[in-house]
Protein backbone atom coordinates (compact mmCIF):
# COMPACT_ATOMS: atom_id res chain seq x y z
CA UNK A 1 0.00 0.00 0.00
CA UNK A 2 1.29 3.48 -0.61
CA UNK A 3 2.28 5.78 2.00
CA UNK A 4 -0.64 8.66 2.51
CA UNK A 5 1.03 11.81 3.65
CA UNK A 6 -1.27 14.22 5.95
CA UNK A 7 -2.48 16.92 5.40
CA UNK A 8 -1.56 17.21 1.70
CA UNK A 9 -3.63 14.17 0.49
CA UNK A 10 -6.80 15.41 2.03
CA UNK A 11 -6.80 19.18 1.16
CA UNK A 12 -8.93 20.49 -2.04
CA UNK A 13 -8.32 23.84 -3.56
CA UNK A 14 -10.04 25.80 -0.54
CA UNK A 15 -6.84 25.03 1.66
CA UNK A 16 -3.49 26.32 0.91
CA UNK A 17 -0.98 24.26 2.19
CA UNK A 18 1.10 26.53 3.85
CA UNK A 19 -1.77 27.76 6.14
CA UNK A 20 -0.63 26.32 9.87
CA UNK A 21 -4.01 25.23 11.10
CA UNK A 22 -6.09 23.29 8.71
CA UNK A 23 -9.50 21.05 8.97
CA UNK A 24 -10.65 17.98 7.29
CA UNK A 25 -12.63 15.17 6.79
CA UNK A 26 -11.54 11.73 6.25
CA UNK A 27 -13.59 8.94 5.78
CA UNK A 28 -13.54 5.23 4.00
CA UNK A 29 -16.64 2.68 3.38
CA UNK A 30 -14.39 -0.20 4.07
CA UNK A 31 -11.97 -1.73 6.30
CA UNK A 32 -8.75 -0.62 6.11
CA UNK A 33 -5.43 -2.61 7.27
CA UNK A 34 -2.02 -0.63 8.28
CA UNK A 35 -2.21 2.35 6.11
CA UNK A 36 1.22 3.60 5.92
CA UNK A 37 0.52 7.61 7.52
CA UNK A 38 3.01 10.22 7.12
CA UNK A 39 1.63 12.90 9.26
CA UNK A 40 3.59 15.88 8.32
CA UNK A 41 1.98 18.34 11.17
CA UNK A 42 0.72 17.43 14.36
CA UNK A 43 -2.91 17.02 14.42
CA UNK A 44 -6.07 16.49 16.52
CA UNK A 45 -8.29 13.44 15.27
CA UNK A 46 -11.28 13.59 16.26
CA UNK A 47 -13.32 10.12 15.53
CA UNK A 48 -16.66 10.37 14.24
CA UNK A 49 -17.74 7.19 13.34
CA UNK A 50 -15.59 3.76 13.47
CA UNK A 51 -13.10 2.51 15.82
CA UNK A 52 -8.94 3.08 14.72
CA UNK A 53 -5.78 1.17 15.85
CA UNK A 54 -2.63 2.89 15.46
CA UNK A 55 1.16 1.03 15.55
CA UNK A 56 3.34 3.94 16.30
CA UNK A 57 7.45 3.19 16.81
CA UNK A 58 7.28 2.32 20.38
CA UNK A 59 3.48 1.56 21.20
CA UNK A 60 0.07 1.29 20.01
CA UNK A 61 -3.41 2.46 20.66
CA UNK A 62 -6.85 1.61 19.65
CA UNK A 63 -9.97 4.08 20.57
CA UNK A 64 -13.40 4.50 19.26
CA UNK A 65 -15.77 7.01 18.84
CA UNK A 66 -15.99 7.88 22.29
CA UNK A 67 -12.30 9.17 22.88
CA UNK A 68 -9.69 11.68 20.22
CA UNK A 69 -6.26 11.64 19.70
CA UNK A 70 -3.76 14.34 19.73
CA UNK A 71 -1.00 13.14 17.68
CA UNK A 72 2.73 14.34 17.26
CA UNK A 73 3.74 14.62 13.22
CA UNK A 74 5.79 11.78 12.15
CA UNK A 75 4.99 7.97 10.80
CA UNK A 76 2.50 5.46 12.10
CA UNK A 77 0.78 2.52 10.42
CA UNK A 78 -3.12 2.60 10.91
CA UNK A 79 -5.86 0.22 10.93
CA UNK A 80 -9.38 2.06 10.16
CA UNK A 81 -12.43 -0.29 11.10
CA UNK A 82 -15.73 0.97 9.92
CA UNK A 83 -18.89 1.73 12.10
CA UNK A 84 -22.71 1.99 11.76
CA UNK A 85 -22.05 4.04 8.70
CA UNK A 86 -18.57 4.29 7.64
CA UNK A 87 -15.15 5.46 9.01
CA UNK A 88 -14.59 9.12 9.61
CA UNK A 89 -12.58 11.24 11.22
CA UNK A 90 -12.28 14.93 11.34
CA UNK A 91 -8.89 16.41 11.56
CA UNK A 92 -7.78 19.52 12.94
CA UNK A 93 -4.03 20.26 11.91
CA UNK A 94 -1.21 22.47 13.45
CA UNK A 95 2.14 23.39 13.26
CA UNK A 96 4.99 23.44 16.11
CA UNK A 97 5.30 27.21 15.70
CA UNK A 98 1.09 26.81 16.62
CA UNK A 99 2.54 25.24 20.01
CA UNK A 100 5.04 27.57 20.90
CA UNK A 101 2.94 30.49 20.24
CA UNK A 102 0.18 28.97 22.54
CA UNK A 103 2.70 28.00 25.20
CA UNK A 104 4.09 31.43 25.46
CA UNK A 105 1.10 33.27 25.26
CA UNK A 106 -0.53 30.60 28.21
CA UNK A 107 2.87 29.78 30.28
CA UNK A 108 1.50 31.80 33.65
CA UNK A 109 -0.68 28.60 33.59
CA UNK A 110 2.11 26.22 33.95
CA UNK A 111 5.30 25.69 36.07
CA UNK A 112 8.38 23.74 33.47
CA UNK A 113 9.79 22.41 36.56
CA UNK A 114 6.98 19.99 36.99
CA UNK A 115 7.87 18.38 33.59
CA UNK A 116 10.50 15.99 34.73
CA UNK A 117 7.49 14.40 36.71
CA UNK A 118 5.00 14.03 33.82
CA UNK A 119 7.44 14.36 30.93
CA UNK A 120 7.05 11.45 27.73
CA UNK A 121 7.69 10.64 24.71
CA UNK A 122 4.59 9.54 23.74
CA UNK A 123 3.73 9.93 19.94
CA UNK A 124 -0.39 10.72 21.00
CA UNK A 125 -2.45 12.05 23.89
CA UNK A 126 -5.56 10.13 24.52
CA UNK A 127 -8.44 12.07 25.02
CA UNK A 128 -11.73 11.76 26.42
CA UNK A 129 -15.11 12.89 25.06
CA UNK A 130 -17.07 15.05 27.07
CA UNK A 131 -20.29 17.07 26.40
CA UNK A 132 -17.57 19.92 25.84
CA UNK A 133 -15.66 18.65 23.04
CA UNK A 134 -18.39 16.86 21.95
CA UNK A 135 -19.98 20.41 21.01
CA UNK A 136 -16.63 21.72 19.78
CA UNK A 137 -16.21 18.68 17.65
CA UNK A 138 -19.73 19.66 15.84
CA UNK A 139 -18.74 23.52 15.60
CA UNK A 140 -15.38 22.00 14.01
CA UNK A 141 -17.29 20.04 11.69
CA UNK A 142 -19.92 23.06 10.88
CA UNK A 143 -17.08 25.40 9.82
CA UNK A 144 -15.42 22.81 7.80
CA UNK A 145 -18.61 21.96 5.99
CA UNK A 146 -19.17 25.48 4.93
CA UNK A 147 -16.97 24.93 1.57
CA UNK A 148 -15.25 28.07 1.83
CA UNK A 149 -12.07 29.49 2.57
CA UNK A 150 -11.61 29.33 6.21
CA UNK A 151 -10.15 32.75 8.17
CA UNK A 152 -7.13 31.55 9.77
CA UNK A 153 -8.01 34.05 12.57
CA UNK A 154 -10.86 31.80 13.27
CA UNK A 155 -8.86 28.82 13.13
CA UNK A 156 -6.56 30.00 15.87
CA UNK A 157 -9.73 31.17 17.81
CA UNK A 158 -11.00 27.25 17.39
CA UNK A 159 -7.63 25.92 18.15
CA UNK A 160 -6.69 27.99 21.57
CA UNK A 161 -10.05 27.14 22.55
CA UNK A 162 -9.44 23.20 22.49
CA UNK A 163 -5.93 23.54 23.80
CA UNK A 164 -7.76 26.00 26.63
CA UNK A 165 -9.79 23.63 27.67
CA UNK A 166 -7.48 20.74 27.75
CA UNK A 167 -5.05 22.43 29.76
CA UNK A 168 -7.76 22.77 32.05
CA UNK A 169 -9.48 19.26 31.90
CA UNK A 170 -6.12 17.30 32.23
CA UNK A 171 -3.44 19.81 33.77
CA UNK A 172 0.02 19.62 33.90
CA UNK A 173 0.20 16.43 32.06
CA UNK A 174 -1.34 18.30 29.04
CA UNK A 175 1.40 21.12 29.45
CA UNK A 176 3.86 18.48 29.90
CA UNK A 177 3.12 16.78 26.44
CA UNK A 178 2.62 19.93 24.73
CA UNK A 179 6.65 20.94 25.52
CA UNK A 180 7.41 17.11 24.84
CA UNK A 181 6.95 18.10 21.37
CA UNK A 182 8.83 21.01 21.32
CA UNK A 183 11.56 19.61 22.98
CA UNK A 184 12.04 15.94 21.64
CA UNK A 185 11.74 14.93 18.07
CA UNK A 186 10.44 11.52 19.02
CA UNK A 187 12.98 9.61 17.14
CA UNK A 188 13.95 6.76 18.90
CA UNK A 189 16.70 4.70 18.41
CA UNK A 190 17.14 2.38 16.17
CA UNK A 191 17.11 -0.40 18.46
CA UNK A 192 14.30 0.54 20.33
CA UNK A 193 12.12 0.47 17.61
CA UNK A 194 13.24 -2.98 16.58
CA UNK A 195 12.68 -4.43 20.13
CA UNK A 196 9.43 -3.06 19.98
CA UNK A 197 8.24 -4.54 17.07
CA UNK A 198 10.17 -8.06 17.25
CA UNK A 199 7.02 -9.97 18.29
CA UNK A 200 4.45 -8.11 16.30
CA UNK A 201 2.43 -9.23 13.21
CA UNK A 202 4.31 -6.36 11.08
CA UNK A 203 6.71 -7.36 8.15
CA UNK A 204 10.18 -5.90 7.39
CA UNK A 205 9.11 -3.82 5.32
CA UNK A 206 6.60 -2.36 8.00
CA UNK A 207 9.15 -1.46 10.73
CA UNK A 208 11.12 0.20 8.07
CA UNK A 209 8.79 2.78 7.63
CA UNK A 210 8.15 2.99 11.29
CA UNK A 211 12.35 4.13 11.36
CA UNK A 212 11.06 6.09 9.05
CA UNK A 213 13.17 4.78 6.67
CA UNK A 214 13.59 3.08 2.92
CA UNK A 215 13.54 -0.32 3.11
CA UNK A 216 16.96 -0.49 1.44
CA UNK A 217 18.55 1.97 3.62
CA UNK A 218 17.18 -0.39 7.25
CA UNK A 219 18.15 -3.21 5.61
CA UNK A 220 21.98 -1.74 5.12
CA UNK A 221 22.01 -0.63 9.32
CA UNK A 222 19.94 -3.37 10.42
CA UNK A 223 23.10 -5.59 9.03
CA UNK A 224 25.51 -3.00 10.87
CA UNK A 225 24.22 -3.50 13.81
CA UNK A 226 23.31 -7.33 14.08
CA UNK A 227 25.54 -8.29 11.50
CA UNK A 228 22.22 -10.31 9.96
CA UNK A 229 19.82 -9.59 7.64
CA UNK A 230 16.57 -8.55 9.65
CA UNK A 231 14.26 -11.16 7.12
CA UNK A 232 16.76 -13.70 8.64
CA UNK A 233 17.26 -12.59 12.51
CA UNK A 234 12.96 -11.91 12.83
CA UNK A 235 12.00 -15.19 11.62
CA UNK A 236 14.30 -17.28 14.31
CA UNK A 237 13.11 -14.42 17.41
CA UNK A 238 9.50 -14.78 16.46
CA UNK A 239 10.01 -18.79 15.95
CA UNK A 240 11.51 -19.40 19.36
CA UNK A 241 9.07 -17.57 20.96
CA UNK A 242 6.46 -19.55 18.92
CA UNK A 243 8.43 -22.64 20.28
CA UNK A 244 8.18 -21.58 24.09
CA UNK A 245 4.57 -20.43 24.06
CA UNK A 246 4.02 -24.13 22.76
CA UNK A 247 5.94 -25.76 24.74
CA UNK A 248 4.48 -24.10 27.78
CA UNK A 249 0.79 -25.10 26.22
CA UNK A 250 0.24 -21.57 26.19
CA UNK A 251 -1.23 -21.58 22.44
CA UNK A 252 -1.68 -24.22 19.50
CA UNK A 253 0.00 -23.05 15.92
CA UNK A 254 -3.08 -22.39 14.65
CA UNK A 255 -3.86 -19.64 17.62
CA UNK A 256 -0.45 -17.50 17.14
CA UNK A 257 0.70 -18.13 13.56
CA UNK A 258 -0.32 -14.39 11.81
CA UNK A 259 0.99 -13.04 15.76
CA UNK A 260 3.95 -13.50 14.44
CA UNK A 261 3.46 -12.22 11.04
CA UNK A 262 2.75 -15.88 8.41
CA UNK A 263 0.26 -15.35 6.74
CA UNK A 264 -1.07 -18.86 7.02
CA UNK A 265 -0.48 -21.62 9.20
CA UNK A 266 1.49 -24.05 6.88
CA UNK A 267 3.85 -21.62 5.59
CA UNK A 268 4.38 -21.13 9.65
CA UNK A 269 4.83 -24.59 10.02
CA UNK A 270 7.00 -25.05 7.14
CA UNK A 271 9.46 -22.45 8.68
CA UNK A 272 9.15 -23.78 11.94
CA UNK A 273 9.83 -27.47 10.90
CA UNK A 274 13.01 -25.80 8.55
CA UNK A 275 14.41 -24.04 11.99
CA UNK A 276 13.75 -26.81 14.40
CA UNK A 277 13.57 -30.33 12.72
CA UNK A 278 9.89 -31.01 13.43
CA UNK A 279 6.53 -29.36 13.27
CA UNK A 280 4.98 -27.51 15.29
CA UNK A 281 2.05 -29.74 15.62
CA UNK A 282 4.72 -32.19 17.11
CA UNK A 283 6.49 -30.24 19.73
CA UNK A 284 5.65 -32.44 22.37
CA UNK A 285 5.77 -35.39 21.43
CA UNK A 286 10.00 -34.43 20.91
Amino acid sequence: MDIINFPEHLFENNYTETSDLQIANYEVHKHVSKNKINLNKNAFSFLLDGQKEIHFSNDIVSINDTQSLLLASGNFLTTEIVGANSYSCLLFFFSQKNINDFLLKYGHLFNPRDFHITATNSPYFLIQKDNFIIHYINSIHLIYSLNQTISQKILELKFEEIMLYLADKYGQSFFAYLHSLLINERELSFKMVIEKNLYTSLNIDEVAFLCNMSLSTFKRKFKQLYQESPGKWFQLKRLNKAKKLLLNNEATPSEIYMDFGYDSLSNFSTAFKNEFGYSPKNIMKT
